[in-house]
């Protein structure tokens, strides 16, 4: 029998001996007046052995366990934290024998008790008295932080959040970047809305969706990629700042900087453009950085991000000038496709290949936020023509650390334009391999009743909380990520 299994079967032969005490291993209820961290905190001027009359109530998973016969040390984690818990056969009388010899490492337990400081220094709970709440019938892994299976972790995230630290703060951190988008929001006047997850077309977007059937409409559906068109929508209502943090779907390629679904915050404001866009969002994201870590500078996998910067905008064109040495006005680009092995036809549109060098050779160069401006017009099928350059559109990404964090458009708001683009696009899209954006003609019957000048913007909250948390993989700030289904 495997050690796992055996330890197993030794917990169930507990949990019958606790039923035979007339002990509830599972009650409903426990009065947890206090918290580890709090507790920490407020008593960490005692002295050593100094004792307090301070009477505690606190409930947590046995994470150590020390028997040394009629007294005991053990550790209790919550949310917070954990805190050192002593026990003694002298106050416990019975119960002592009953902790020790049917209390495993994994339980919960609530206790009640007094705060005093260790010989050894440490703030500990002198228990009372204790109250089982949750048998725990299989062991933590004792070796959990050795364990060379990363995707085992996924799997299990319960575990990963019991066992490390670390893992419990980045998704803290992750709650609080949205907490903090919010509040700034509300601040500037934003209105928080709800729109379709299931949609009859999917658009916002050049990607894959997920697709469905409705059987009581007898219809296909959508899993959303983008909420834009919807929210674009509303502004055509009149509302004039709105947004939305939500889920949504791709079809496609699972890696560190990619999950098939994804967590997105997109926003709309009306009588605004690109320029308020990348006003609004280098303010947000400092905030952000204030709120979450307390600082503006900070570590990212070994190299220092710095936000207390102004962020630099720079022009597509002129970025790939700049690290890629090539002058898109004025040099050839079909010879690219060939020496850069780019997925691309020869046929080609000028404004594809010049996106597609820049995504090959100069945006894992982008270490510091930088605005990339002025994309071509032939890949931005919702923005509004440069005014100063018909080639190009009003639309900005912003990078950090070499991957885009949010993407941002003057909305275009000619509804003939827009159609027209779409028909455009799609007959595009036939020579170049990528994923068209499909027409939706009740869009465009909307835009027909008049959008005003509108900014708007998306930003990616998990990739951005990648990069708070000082995480390696999108996998380890989602909870529960797509996984490739587990073989027997």
């Amino acid at each position: 029998m495997e050690p796992e299994q055996e330890m197993f079967k030794q917990r169930l032969e507990k949990l019958k001996e606790i039923k035979k005490l007339k002990i509830n291993p599972y009650p409903y209820k426990f009065e947890n007046l206090d918290n580890a961290k709090h507790l920490l905190e407020h008593f960490k001027n005692l002295k050593q052995e100094e004792k307090t009359s301070h009477n505690v109530s606190i409930a947590g998973r046995i994470m150590t366990l020390r028997v040394m016969g009629k007294a005991s040390f053990a550790h209790i984690q919550d949310q917070t934290g954990k805190i050192q818990i002593y026990l003694r056969e002298d106050d416990l009388k019975k119960e002592y024998n009953n902790f020790t010899k049917l209390i495993d490492i994994g339980d919960i337990i609530g206790i009640k008790g007094t705060i005093f400081r260790t010989k050894m220094g440490e703030i500990t709970v002198h228990v009372k008295n204790y109250k089982l709440l949750t048998k725990s019938l299989r062991p933590l892994p004792e070796k959990w932080h050795g364990i060379k299976d990363i995707e085992l972790r996924y799997r299990q995230r319960y575990l990963d959040l019991i066992t490390n630290e670390d893992v419990r703060e980045a998704f803290v951190k992750r709650s609080k970047i949205i907490n903090t988008i919010h509040l700034f929001l509300a601040e500037q006047g934003f209105l928080e809305v709800t729109t379709p997850i299931l949609q009859p077309i999917y658009g916002g977007a050049a990607a894959k969706p997920f697709t469905t059937f409705h059987n009581e409409l007898k219809s296909t559906l959508y899993l959303r990629i983008s909420p834009e068109l919807y929210l674009k929508r509303l502004i055509i209502g009149g509302y004039e700042k709105v947004y939305e943090i939500g889920k949504s779907f791709r079809n496609e390629s699972i890696d560190t900087m990619h999950n098939t679904e994804f967590t997105m915050l997109e926003l709309y404001q009306s009588y605004a453009d690109y320029n308020d866009m990348m006003d609004l969002t280098e303010n947000l994201l400092k905030k952000i950085a204030q709120n979450v870590i307390g600082k503006l500078k900070f570590e990212y996998q070994g190299k220092e991000i710095d936000f207390s910067k102004k962020f630099p905008r720079i022009k597509m064109t002129d970025a790939i000038k700049q690290y890629a040495k090539i002058d898109v006005e004025k040099d050839g680009l079909k010879k690219y496709i060939k020496k850069y092995k780019l997925n691309l036809q020869k046929s080609a549109p000028k404004g594809v290949i010049i996106n597609e060098l820049f995504e090959a050779l100069v945006e894992n160069k982008l270490i510091q936020p930088t605005f990339i401006i002025d994309y071509p017009l032939e890949i931005s099928p919702l923005t509004k023509i440069h005014r100063k350059d018909k080639n190009y559109a009003e639309r900005f990404e912003l990078f950090i650390n070499g991957a885009e964090i949010a993407n941002a458009y003057s909305e275009l708001n000619d509804p003939i334009e827009q159609k027209q683009r779409f028909e455009a696009q799609r007959q595009q899209i036939k020579t170049c391999d990528l994923e068209a954006h499909p027409m939706d003609e009740d869009f465009v019957k909307a835009l027909e009743y008049g959008m005003p000048p509108t900014g708007g913007l998306g930003i990616g909250i998990d990739r951005l909380a990648i990069i708070l948390t000082n995480s390696p993989s999108i996998r380890d700030i989602i909870l529960f990520p797509t996984l490739r289904p587990k073989k027997d």
